[in-house]
């Protein structure tokens, strides 16, 4: 289960680095010791990485630390988004982790050593293994109830250590059963394998930095939610801006009749600000109108015919905030243009034409919008 209390998140992101950097500085005090008196490079090599996971810790510590800063006049929207930079480091750190290992690999492929394995030895590299699942899990577990992406990056490259002991251990095994020395081949391919995890969560993690689109069940929920109030007959344009784990603010237009008069629009924009908040833990900041045409035969099918032909149109998905000027023979409308097309404005401007072929005693403006939450296409 997650937690949105911003004290007692920082409060497990604390603990769990703590237990993190304790658990691998032990371990790696531990393995670097076996390997040496094993006169095992894996074993060895597999300390190392512990130290690398140590300094995750720190980092995911600090990061955290400086996140829970207060908004203030330089940043105004907190410091959330430095969790991002953490995940970024340490994703660094597990490519920088998984490259070494990778050569050290290779040298001992191309010359082997002599590994010098005993019954102890095996059995400590096994508690070695059992720890380090034990600490994977935990961490996991514990970043997914913070819902911090650092965590849980630690935690994922916390299961790959425990393969790499793991294979460490097989390869032993193998040696003292069979003489056989395969150590620097699984070495290999679980140095790959720590690779594929680092470049998956750096790319992950620029993906956020840049700006992704808001969850599409969570967009979904909120727009009906906000649907749900009387005198709101559509909701457009949800934009989601995430300032960290703990700040997602949005902006959304909505669409309401003309003859709404402001104070109603005013109490209506607080009752769905307050309404979200507590249902999505989402702030909208910014709530726009549309104007919507009171009851006027005329009116509905000249918004007919305009939908029929912009609908018609290639890379098309919707048209809102539609309102007519009779007297004045005035039209404004948006369309939604798909985020699959290349040039997106040469496709609106082709629907806007036909819009004005179709009515040329009009002024028609048209805006072109996006769909932030496309999703699944």
């Amino acid at each position: 289960m997650k937690t949105n209390d911003g004290e007692n998140r920082i409060k497990i992101i604390f603990k769990t680095g703590f237990i993190g950097i304790i658990v691998n500085v032990v371990l790696a005090a531990f393995k670097m010791i076996l390997g040496t008196l094993a006169h095992s490079i894996a074993i060895i090599s597999d300390g190392v990485n512990n130290l690398t996971d140590a300094a995750s810790s720190i980092i995911t510590i600090t990061g955290a630390a400086l996140a829970g800063k207060p908004a203030d006049k330089k940043h105004p929207f907190g410091y959330g988004r430095i969790e991002y930079f953490s995940s970024f480091v340490i994703a660094i750190i597990v490519l920088y982790a998984g490259v070494t290992a990778l050569i050290e690999a290779v040298k001992n492929i191309i010359t082997p050593g002599v590994p010098d394995y005993s019954t102890l030895t095996l059995i400590m590299v096994a508690v070695a293994v059992v720890a380090k699942l034990a600490l994977s899990l935990y961490t996991i577990s514990q970043g997914k109830r913070a819902n911090s992406d650092s965590l849980t990056a630690s935690g994922k490259e916390a299961i790959l250590d425990a393969i790499v002991s793991f294979s460490t251990l097989v390869a032993a095994g193998a040696y003292v059963k069979f003489e056989l020395n395969v150590e620097p081949f699984l070495a290999a391919v679980i140095s790959i394998l720590i690779i594929k995890t680092g470049m998956e969560t750096l790319l992950e993690t620029i993906s956020k930095m840049l700006g992704e689109p808001g969850d599409y069940k969570l967009v979904i929920a909120i727009k009906k939610t906000v649907c749900e109030f009387e005198g709101v007959h559509g909701a457009y344009d949800l934009v989601m801006n995430n300032y960290g784990p703990d700040m997602d603010l949005a902006s959304i237009h909505l669409e309401v009749d003309d003859t709404l008069p402001a104070a109603k629009l005013d109490a209506l924009t607080r009752q769905i600000t307050d309404e979200v908040y507590e249902k999505h833990g989402v702030y909208l900041s910014a709530i726009g109108f549309y104007s919507r045409n009171t009851l006027n035969d005329e009116i509905k099918s000249i918004e007919k015919k305009v939908a029929e032909i912009a609908l018609s149109k290639e890379m098309v998905k919707a048209m809102h905030g539609f309102y007519v000027d009779l007297e004045n023979k005035k039209m404004r409308f948006d369309l939604v243009i798909s985020l699959n097309g290349k040039n997106r404005r040469n496709y609106h401007q082709k629907a806007v034409d036909a819009v004005k072929e179709a009515f040329p005693d009009y002024e028609i403006k048209v805006g072109m919008d996006i769909d932030f939450n496309e999703l699944g296409e």
